[in-house]
């Protein structure tokens, strides 16, 4: 149905070459070139919008009736699930305490699923790291890992790690209008749309950390717009992967990958773990459960299902391999605390880092029996 009436359509069409000798005219100029007040100004600039499109000969419409180009193949077109993966963070758009927080995730190509992401304090490697160790443990290993040109996912530690797994880390320029390429660094709009308003009412990092596990697990099982227009039999991510899994490694071998930065270890029943001789503690919420301590720099973070439950200060010795002067943790409260936590309150000073010398070695056994000295020799009798 046209915006206006017929009259009014053919009365303008009949002065139609106004338009064309004026083509880069406005709606009010050529309502007052035609001298005329019979229709209005907003009328008059409908029925030019109209004659753009209908008439080829008016210029400056060629690109209106061009042939729609076909865009260009995606370099990182995902035929199977965990071809590509694609990792990236944004720095959310809220503060906690004075300081923004960022989101790292991890996204299968083909199904477009978010198969591992964390909420930290900064796009650090360690970071970008733990979040790919999650995902490696659930999925696997992807033939192709993508990343934009940030320094979490250049870094040495990233490029070694990806060449232990036999991972292609391709990392994109986004500087380069290459943005478009990374899907993931496109569903972060999506995040933005449909939770960062819940984002924003968080007040503690632990309620921001809650968001974020909640928001992947909202849109995993949910229609996804892509998936739809490629006509998959279902448009739910969840459903398009299914059971697919990528290379798979044994825990023994994928910690022998991730060997240069991180060390996993059993807590005990109280929630501690030892490293290299220093026992401490990480979270009493989770007994005889494996955890991962990543070391970057002087920091030691115990880490469990991509959340940081404990941090610490300590030198990482590159000669000999190991990691000394462990000391000054910090806790802060996460959804794995121990209920019991409220009746025995444990503040960070009350912790302490027990270290454990090595044990001094046996004396060497003698080459014959040694002989008894008697402190008092007994006296004969008569």
């Amino acid at each position: 149905m046209l915006p206006f009436g017929i009259n009014e359509l053919s009365h303008f069409q009949a002065e139609d070459p106004l338009q064309k000798r004026h083509p880069d005219a406005g709606g009010f100029r050529i309502w007052s070139l035609r001298g005329q007040h019979d229709l209005s100004v907003r009328t008059v600039e409908r029925i030019m919008a109209l004659n753009r499109r209908v008439y080829t000969d008016i210029p400056g419409t060629e690109a209106l009736h061009a042939p729609p180009a076909v865009p260009p193949p995606h370099p990182f077109k995902a035929t199977a699930a965990h071809a590509y993966w694609f990792i990236d963070g944004r720095m959310m758009d809220f503060a906690i305490a004075g300081h923004r927080w960022w989101s790292l995730i991890i996204l299968d190509g083909y199904s477009r699923t978010m198969l591992a992401g964390a909420v930290a304090p900064s796009a650090a490697s360690w970071v970008a790291l733990t979040v790919l160790s999650t995902a490696c443990q659930r999925y696997g290993v992807p033939v192709h890992g993508i990343s934009d040109s940030g320094g979490a996912c250049i870094s040495d530690a990233f490029e070694g790690v990806c060449t232990r797994l036999g991972m292609d880390h391709q990392p994109i320029v986004s500087t380069e209008g290459q943005s478009s390429m990374h899907l993931m660094e496109t569903h972060f709009n999506l995040q933005r749309r449909l939770y960062d308003y819940q984002f924003s009412l968080t007040q503690t990092l632990l309620e921001c950390e809650e968001a974020h596990q909640h928001f992947l697990e909202l849109y995993n099982p949910t229609a996804h717009q892509g998936l739809l227009k490629e006509r998959f039999a279902s448009p739910i991510p969840l459903h398009v992967l299914g059971e697919a899994k990528g290379r798979l490694y044994t825990p023994q071998e994928l910690e022998r990958k991730f060997a240069c930065a991180l060390f996993p270890r059993t807590t005990n029943r109280y929630g501690c773990v030892t490293l290299h001789r220093y026992h401490f503690s990480v979270e009493q919420g989770l007994p005889q459960t494996q955890v991962l301590l990543w070391v970057s720099g002087h920091e030691l973070r115990a880490v469990f299902d991509t959340v940081v439950l404990a941090a610490y200060h300590c030198h990482d010795d590159l000669r000999s391999g190991t990691v000394t002067d462990i000391r000054d943790g910090s806790f802060a409260p996460t959804r794995f605390a121990s209920p019991q936590g409220a009746l025995l309150p444990c503040n960070p000073q009350e912790c302490c880092v027990v270290y454990r010398p090595q044990a001094w070695s046996h004396r060497p056994a003698l080459p014959c029996p040694a002989q008894q000295l008697w402190l008092f020799a007994g006296g004969k009798t008569a």
